[in-house]
């Protein structure tokens, strides 16, 4: 039942508003309560004090001896006293007992009530109270005295000598503030269930809003499992759900890019391996079967061999991918004469190049300029950056090595005049069994590992590659690495060189 995010957040909000009502009306109640309680205690000692203060005063004048003769002389007198002294209360009722607790006189708002009941008596245990000499304020019945539970304070009268002779008992029933709060309670709680009937609408809304992408996620997940990775998240608003849902849909585009260039990847070596073999098994099959003339057997062994060396290639890209991956390759990082490394390998390429009748330049600051690599690691990049650039190029283009220095780095570029890379796939060319050329018009021998092995290689050596282009124009790869002094021996050599010079 409370598997689903919604029920949970829905079960907690209630559980939180009903917690709130609870609290805040036990609180509301408590606090009313008090309230009241401090000021009918106050308004009833008020009461009692000046009705005390006169009747003793009366009483002192009288010269009576007896309290309670006193009383039965002036009860017409006293009387309408007791009923002023609370008129203005609705709820106040007014006594007047004698030392033994026996009510003499009652004025108030219950006045013909209690008359009509017959004659009352303090119980004894207000009376012993009453003796010592001090206010008696309670909440209480008094020991049945009152049917229900009044608010009562009593002060006694004392005579001249500090006889405690009389009392006067001011009450009330509380029951306008049980009303009172009794309404108080109804209104918090119905104002509390219409706010909480809109609080749960707008969280209903506010919930679903957030349950409802990671619904469509789980759905687009499941989708991703079956291999169906064109499911994408709707994406609405700005907020936080909405940036998880562009991430989402981000990380389904690089899931769908992958798996297609790993489709795309599986057709190229298919194609790729599958070509040279056929080529292979056809001719030393012609060559065993004699159809081949023996004159033309070295002709056709030595294309044998280019596939071979071509089968070749590809294993050691895909080996060399293998231990990249897996961490396996080991880089031996020591003074690197950059700028050799390019010369010797542009002169290696010199026939490929007279063929496409390029514009070779080499632009260096410095005829020798050393970095801090891994030799071979190195001379892979930049060869297959060279190798790419001469494959790409139009006939008669430019084709510039460049090896320049920008502070505490080496900056090593190749450009080529060509078609270069269009903006949709300059993304991706760094990716892995990734090829631009999908024809396979001009790049009939590649992988598509080529730049992606360059990428790791210059990132274990803690540096950036990049590509620039202008479409139909030319292209340009560049990466840094880091400068360094030459070795002391080649050093020598240098300045020996330089002297005959």
């Amino acid at each position: 039942m409370f598997k689903s995010i919604f029920v949970k957040y829905i079960s907690a909000f209630m559980l939180i508003n009903i917690v709130s009502i609870f609290l805040s009306t036990s609180i509301i109640t408590s606090l009313v309560n008090v309230y009241d309680e401090n000021n009918k205690t106050r308004s009833l000692a008020n009461i009692t004090y000046n009705t005390s203060q006169f009747i003793v005063q009366n009483y002192r004048e009288s010269g009576e001896l007896n309290f309670n003769d006193y009383l039965n002389s002036t009860v017409v007198t006293l009387e309408p006293v007791l009923d002023a002294m609370v008129a203005s209360f609705d709820d106040v009722t007014l006594y007047v007992a004698d030392g033994l607790g026996d009510v003499m006189l009652v004025g108030g708002a219950d006045k013909a009530e209690v008359l009509a009941g017959g004659a009352k008596v303090y119980p004894d245990e207000l009376n012993e109270l009453l003796a010592e000499n001090e206010p008696v304020s309670r909440y209480d019945t008094i020991e049945g005295f009152f049917e229900e539970k009044h608010r009562i304070y009593v002060r006694p009268i004392t005579a001249k000598d500090g006889r405690v002779v009389g009392s006067v008992m001011a009450t009330t029933a509380n029951t306008d503030m049980d009303e009172l709060l009794e309404a108080m309670i109804k209104t918090i709680i119905v104002s509390t269930l219409w706010l909480m009937l809109a609080a749960l609408i707008a969280v209903y809304f506010i919930t679903e809003r957030l349950v409802s992408p990671l619904r469509s996620m789980s759905r687009a997940a499941r989708e991703f499992a079956n291999g169906h990775f064109d499911a994408r998240v709707p994406v609405s608003g700005n907020d936080e759900v909405a940036e998880l849902s562009e991430a989402f849909n981000n990380m389904a585009n690089t899931l769908q890019h992958s798996e297609e260039t790993r489709r795309l990847f599986l057709a190229n070596i298919s194609h790729d391996l599958r070509t040279p073999m056929t080529t292979i098994s056809g001719f030393i099959d012609a060559i065993l079967q004699g159809v081949i003339p023996k004159e033309k057997i070295p002709h056709y062994l030595e294309v044998i061999r280019s596939e071979v060396l071509r089968l070749s290639r590809l294993v050691s890209s895909l080996l060399d991918l293998t231990k990249i991956e897996a961490g396996e390759r080991k880089f031996t990082m020591a003074p690197v004469d950059i700028c050799e490394m390019a010369r010797q390998i542009i002169i290696s390429s010199e026939q490929r190049l007279e063929e496409k009748e390029l514009d070779v330049q080499f632009d260096a600051d410095r005829d020798n300029l050393y970095v801090t690599a891994d030799r071979d690691a190195i001379h892979q990049v930049l060869y297959n950056l060279c190798d790419n650039a001469i494959k790409f190029s139009r006939t008669g283009g430019k084709y510039i090595v460049g090896i320049h220095e920008t502070g505490p780095k080496v900056e090593v570029s190749v450009y080529n005049e060509g078609d270069g890379i269009s903006p949709d796939d300059l993304p991706y060319v760094f990716d892995r069994f990734y090829k631009s050329d999908k024809s396979r018009g001009l790049d009939k021998t590649g992988a598509g590992l080529g730049l992606y092995i360059s990428r790791t290689i210059i990132e274990a050596h803690h540096e950036k590659i990049r590509v620039e282009s202008e479409y139909g124009k030319w292209c340009r790869f560049a990466f840094t690495l880091p400068k360094t002094s030459a070795p002391k021996a080649e050093a020598k050599g240098e300045e020996k060189r330089e002297a005959a010079k």
